[in-house]
């Protein structure tokens, strides 16, 4: 199985400097056979962080997390995706896991920081509202879109640390444009009865920078994601 490490970046320069040098190159034993970056328009010197150490770097003509998804898998010949945001969040030592479970069988692989053995971020603190609003969406998820006879519950629905094969990709038809796409393929594959497998994951923080996303903006739109999905699905 051919396995691309896909690089999803805007503006990470900092973070790179950190990250990029603790991954390790592909081998088989490394969990992928390929590293390409997928930009959304970089102007911190990114893009060129990346043609010094040789790494094939996508540009994005239309900006938002959903299109480097959708650019991966029209422009990178594999046969399977991992993708990974190297900003701090998402735990390095986990890339190899990825593969085991692609080559049991699984058709899309989700990085959990809600089940038993992982840890969120913001299990530092009592309060965790982000935490708390992933959960409700996730159940949201389960509830409306999952036939308990083919897969078990899923317990993070929205983490975007995950891979898929590029056989379902293609029969999920995902279009989200922005970071709601993680939540689209969650649901459609739920949806369709593809198998989904799970590992527990440790989430850290950002190294640098801050993250682009805005709580509640980004809820809202994930409700509107959840209403279309939903409304996808019954008219069916």
């Amino acid at each position: 199985m051919k396995i691309a490490l896909c690089l999803l970046t805007r503006n990470e320069h900092e973070c790179l400097k950190v990250i990029f040098p603790k991954i390790p190159p592909p081998t088989p034993e490394s969990g992928y056979d390929s590293i390409y970056a997928i930009d959304g328009g970089s102007v911190d010197g990114t893009i060129e962080y990346f043609k010094e150490h040789n790494v094939p770097v996508i540009g994005q003509s239309k900006r938002g997390r959903g299109e480097a998804f959708l650019l991966a898998f029209k422009q990178i010949d594999a046969d399977a995706y991992i993708f990974f945001s190297p900003d701090g969040n998402e735990e390095i030592d986990d890339l190899p896991q990825f593969r085991k479970h692609l080559e049991s069988g699984a058709d899309l692989v989700i990085a959990s920081r809600m089940m038993p053995g992982a840890f969120n971020e913001e299990d530092v603190s009592f309060w965790r509202p982000r935490k708390w609003a992933n959960k409700v969406f996730n159940l949201l998820a389960n509830l409306f879109f999952r036939d308990s006879s083919h897969n078990s519950f899923v317990t993070d629905s929205i983490n975007g640390y995950r891979a898929i094969k590029k056989t379902a990709a293609n029969t999920l038809a995902l279009d989200a444009s922005d970071y709601t796409i993680e939540y689209q393929m969650t649901m459609r594959a739920l949806s369709t009865n593809l198998n989904i497998q799970e590992f527990p994951t440790h989430e850290g923080q950002r190294v640098a920078g801050e993250t682009g996303a805005q709580s509640i903006p980004t809820g809202v739109r994930f409700i509107k994601r959840f209403i279309s999905e939903l409304k996808r699905k019954n008219a069916k």
